[in-house]
């Protein structure tokens, strides 16, 4: 059997993952309605669904990584073809306080995150997402992430 190895864009996987297990709190309907496609696509990530992330994201979107002053950036697709379509490792991504903002057809969610593999920390950061709002339903149209090492335990 042939294992692949993917190093920033798993770990970024890793993180977003962490945010699919840890409930997203959100204090009005419409900041819930915020979170749900984010809350989508950590699903995806953790299920390896990558029809379930795509349904999330705004077509033609792209994702920032930054790890250890090395920035990547990745269109949505390119980002989704990273993440193994099967795999035994159990990835997790908690959040911490996301923090929503929203004026009419745009919105922000920012949040701090642990990535978690198989149980264990394996970097932490920032999550920011920019979503548009388009026929009603909110869509994830960037990401940026950044992670380190070294992270306080996690709460």
């Amino acid at each position: 059997m042939h294992v692949r190895r993917f190093s920033l864009p798993l770990s970024a996987c890793a993180a977003l993952a962490v945010l699919a297990a840890a409930p997203l709190h959100a204090a009005t309907p419409e900041e819930k309605a915020v979170l749900a496609p984010f809350q989508t696509l950590l699903d995806g990530i953790g299920k390896r669904d990558h029809d379930m992330m795509r349904s999330a994201l705004l077509p033609g979107g792209m994702i920032t990584l930054t790890r250890a002053d090395k920035t990547q950036q990745l269109h949505y697709d390119a980002f989704i073809e990273h993440i193994p379509a099967t795999g035994t490792q159990k990835l997790e991504e908690r959040i911490h306080d996301p923090l929503v903002k929203i004026d009419d057809n745009i919105a922000i969610i920012w949040t701090s995150y642990e990535f978690l593999v198989d149980g264990k920390v394996d970097h932490c950061g920032t999550d920011i997402a920019h979503l548009v709002k388009q026929n009603g339903k909110w869509l994830i149209a960037g990401i940026a992430d950044n992670g380190r090492k070294e992270c306080a335990p996690a709460k």
